[in-house]
């Protein structure tokens, strides 16, 4: 009779539902994944590379692809210079037939020397694709989008149940150097693996705070041409302009002009942006040198308006030389530089949409907001093709903490350390959590049964 409670609790056991990973929602199995997501963000924070050498980076999202239940390819990118190599990876995971959906990591880091005083802050130190010497940081908030990338496949293959068709994860590479999207197009994204049917994306937002996230219907970020201009001139001593054509002063006449482009030649609804990140010209106080190089970012929406833009730019350069009577073989040299073309993210409206409900849904009404578009690049934009073909939405996951948000609102108080910044730190497990259920929640709505 001394067995009998012990054979009445085995029953019970045997009887009682067991929760299963299929019955969970997103949220809770992001509460189960955290600790280990953290572990992999703070390990790729302590081991960042640069664009187009994402070796490591690479091998650990291979990794994690495969142990989540995906066929994985990596090495997958051609670039036009043949001494880089691909690192791009792509992971498949089919559940039957359905839709074919695209969510993509981007994997590389910046040459920034890190000053967050974090105990997992970055003391890496590479050589860039020059050769040269720099520090090496996740400024951008790359290692979030990693950890969070691992943790969709993670909850994707446990809830199999729920949604029919193929996954294509991509971890891309060279994001921040622009190039990398395209080079796995050029390697046959879409053509050795299923071409999507839906394209997501996200971006950590160092503006906004933890447990939200924003979007845009519509353009989000804009066209990136970079542009290198040279104005020659006749150097000489400068204690005596009258005998030279002096390229410094043409340069200041010409960047001012530049400016005429957004204030007088172009409408005011469509937003364009010129800035001359870089100028250089001459040796020493008394010279008036031969040449000064400019180098130009330019940020457009329209295509039509970025070709006008672009072609004003030469036009008001070579405008500003012949009035200042340079000769015909001094004018300036205005070369855009197609291969860092970066086209416009282009938020499909009705994805938008339906995608705003779901995230209202399970991350809380108060917790979703419509931003507006910003004037930063990002090549995401390559996988929804040139004439955004691919419906394809690409959105924001506040990274702040309520108290600095706070704080930093406060009269005379500094602004928030922004992306790319030395100082910029995401929180990183309501970041990763947040991402994480916001993701996998859209891909479930896309893909369910």
């Amino acid at each position: 009779m001394k067995f009998l409670p012990i054979i009445s609790l085995l029953l019970a056991l045997l009887a009682a539902p067991l929760t299963r990973a299929a019955d969970q929602t997103p949220a809770q199995l992001a509460d189960q994944e955290l600790p280990s997501l953290l572990a992999i963000y703070k390990d790729v924070h302590l081991h960042p590379e640069l664009s187009t050498q994402e070796k490591r980076t690479s091998e650990l999202v291979a990794r994690e692809l495969k142990a989540a239940g995906c066929e994985v390819t990596d090495h997958i990118g051609k670039y036009d210079d043949p001494g880089l190599t691909g690192y791009g990876v792509v992971g498949l995971m089919k559940n039957g037939d359905g839709p074919v959906v695209l969510v993509r990591t981007d994997m590389d880091a910046l040459p920034v020397e890190e000053e967050t005083g974090l105990p997992y802050a970055s003391k890496v130190m590479a050589k860039n694709n020059a050769g040269e010497e720099v520090h090496v940081m996740h400024a951008c908030g790359h290692d979030v989008h990693i950890a969070t990338f691992i943790g969709v496949a993670r909850e994707m293959a446990k809830l199999k149940d729920q949604w029919h068709g193929t996954i294509v994860f991509v971890g891309q590479p060279a994001e921040e150097a622009v190039g990398g999207a395209k080079a796995m197009l050029k390697d046959g994204l879409y053509t050795r693996f299923p071409k999507p049917n839906y394209a997501l994306g996200f971006h950590d937002n160092a503006q906004m705070e933890i447990g939200h996230i924003g979007v845009t219907s519509g353009y989000t970020y804009a066209n990136v041409d970079s542009v290198d201009v040279t104005v020659p001139g006749v150097g000489g001593h400068g204690a005596y302009p009258h005998k030279t054509k002096d390229p410094v002063v043409l340069s200041a006449e010409i960047i001012n002009l530049w400016q005429t482009i957004a204030s007088r030649e172009n409408n005011p609804l469509d937003p364009i942006v010129i800035t001359v990140g870089s100028i250089h010209g001459g040796t020493k106080h008394n010279i008036i040198p031969n040449e000064v190089k400019m180098q130009l970012t330019v940020r457009t929406y329209k295509d039509d308006v970025r070709e006008r833009v672009l072609d004003a730019i030469a036009q008001i350069a070579k405008g500003c030389a012949i009035a200042g009577g340079w000769p015909e073989d001094k004018m300036p040299q205005v070369h855009v530089r197609r291969d860092e073309f970066v086209p416009a993210t282009y938020n499909n409206p009705e994805l938008t949409q339906r995608l705003v409900g779901v995230w209202k849904k399970a991350l809380g009404e108060q917790n979703v907001e419509m931003i507006d578009p910003t004037m930063g690049g990002e090549d995401f934009a390559e996988f929804s093709l040139p004439d955004h073909s691919i419906p394809a939405v690409d959105f924001h996951v506040g990274a702040v903490s309520p108290e600095k948000m706070a704080a930093s609102k406060k009269p005379g108080a500094p602004p928030l350390p922004s992306l790319h910044s030395s100082k910029f730190a995401p929180v990183p497990e309501p970041t990763i959590r947040t991402a994480l259920v916001a993701m996998t929640c859209a891909v479930l709505d896309l893909m369910k049964k």
